[in-house]
Parts: structure tokens; sequence; C-alpha cells
């Protein structure tokens, strides 16, 4: 018996059943890895490694690596740093990339093609290769052991990813809109802040994907801020972690706790994040 188009059973069993369970089935295998942490993160040592599959129940749970983390630890603070270091970088980086994009997708100049593809080479260059050179440089400073040294790194890190995809979208935008503000007497700046939310789907998506790497970098923390008061949540979770004993519930417990800002991210910019990864894809 053919479902009726339009009703339910024929959204997940009808002719776009397929894309709808294969939706379905990556949404599974990417939530895996999450629920496992947080349902581990809620039982005892032996629990996790004899049943780590098993929720808790009455016998195995227990909050000791939550206790651990206030007393061994001080992870209110690295949160806050790792608050701090996020925010601050992802808005230099869509505040200055964006300004840097409307420039290059608005002004036609000789050399606008080259300057576009030299600021766009950090996307192809890691940054980690220039370690060395940054540290001596953030020590030359006296910004070593400081907030600022990875708020730095990490803007300069995410710059290339946010004018490359800026531009391609600012460029799309018709000028005759840009023309008539100018007719009106707005000035550059003016129509800049117009045509931005224009742009949102595009600063959503870059905002998700350089919070990503931020959040989790555990390289530049341990290599320009090591030191207790500016320890990141992820190099703070490494103390947990030995060469011959680990905490696991500490670690897990940790691991929980830092996921939350990323997951409220995706949910808050979920739908703008799609629409800037799939626009001009479908017609």
């Amino acid at each position: 018996m053919q479902a009726k188009r339009g009703s339910k059973f024929s959204y997940w069993f009808g002719e776009k059943a397929v894309p709808h369970i294969v939706l379905f089935t990556y949404m599974l295998i990417a939530l895996f890895p999450i629920v496992l942490i947080l349902i581990n993160s809620f039982k005892e040592r032996k629990a996790i490694f004899k049943t780590p599959l098993a929720f808790p129940n009455a016998e195995t749970f227990s909050l000791d690596g939550y206790a651990t983390l206030m007393e061994r630890s001080n992870f209110p603070l690295y949160f806050t740093n790792s608050l701090i270091v996020t925010v601050v970088s992802i808005f230099l980086i869509l505040f200055t990339g964006a300004m840097a994009a409307y420039a290059l997708s608005e002004y036609k100049f000789r050399g606008n093609a080259i300057l576009g593809i030299y600021l766009a080479l950090g996307i192809m260059i890691p940054i980690r290769l220039g370690t060395v050179g940054i540290l001596r440089l953030m020590a030359a400073m006296g910004l070593v052991n400081t907030l600022y040294a990875l708020i730095l790194v990490y803007t300069a890190m995410g710059l290339p990813l946010a004018i490359f995809v800026l531009t391609q979208f600012m460029s799309q935008v018709p000028r005759e809109l840009k023309d008539a503000a100018r007719v009106d007497g707005a000035s550059e700046y003016r129509i800049f802040w117009l045509i931005l939310p224009m742009v949102r789907p595009a600063v959503a998506t870059v905002a998700v994907f350089v919070m990503i790497p931020i959040w989790n970098d555990l390289w530049f923390p341990l290599i320009l801020a090591n030191g207790e008061k500016t320890k990141t949540v992820t190099l703070g979770a490494q103390q947990f972690l030995g060469q011959f004993v680990s905490d696991w519930n500490a670690v897990l417990s940790s691991l929980t706790l830092a996921m939350i800002p990323v997951l409220i991210l995706y949910l808050i910019f979920s739908r703008q994040l799609i629409r800037g990864l799939t626009a001009g894809a479908v017609k």
C-alpha cells in the first residue's frame, strides 16, 4: 500500500527514506563517543573498564571524577581561561576577517587576486610549523605564560579560513544594494555593517569551524601558556594522565565538562551552519 504523500510514514519510509536513514545513522555515529564519555564519567573506575557500554546504576554510579576535579585542580580557572581565549579569538577572527573580506570583494585593484591567495595560504600551511619562531617572538614580547599569547596565535590561525570563506559570500551580495546605499550617503563602514547580516550563515560557519581547534588545542597552551594560572581545559585534563597511573574518572569528567560549550554553540548555530555549508548547492 503506497504511503500518502506528506505523511510521517512517507517522510521516513517513502521516496526520501534513504537520505533520512543515512542522516540518522551519521548522527548516531557522531554522538556515540560523546554519550560514551558522558555515561562513563558517572561510573566507578572498575565499571569503566568492565562494562564501558552500560549505563551507570545504583552499584556503579560515582561522582569521584567530578570531586577530584574540584579537589586536585583549579578546573573553574581552566574553564574560564579557555572561555576567554576562545571567545576573544573568535571575535577578533570574525571582525578582522570580515573587514578584510569586504575590502577584497568590494575593491578591485591590481594584485587583488594575489593578495587574496596570500591571505588564504594559512589554510594550507599548518601554523605549528612555526612553533619555534612563535615561541621566540612571544618570549621577546614578554607574553609567555599569558592568555594574550594564545589569543594572538589563534587569531592568526583562524584568519585565513575566515577571509577565504567570507570573501566568497560577500562577493555574492548584489552590487546594486551597495551602490544604492552610497547614493543615499552611507559611508563604507555603514555599508559594511549593512552587508554583514546578509552573510550571517557564513559567519556562523566560520565561528563553529574555528572554535573547535581553539577549544580542543593542546599544543600551543603546552608551549606558550603552561603556567598554573594560564592553563586551559585541555591542558588541565592532562595532569590526570600519568606514565604509570591515570585517573580516568577525572579525565572523563573533565572531558564531559569541556564538551558543554561546543555542544551549546552547535545547538545555537546549527541552522546557520547548515545554510552556510549548503549555500549555492541547490538552486
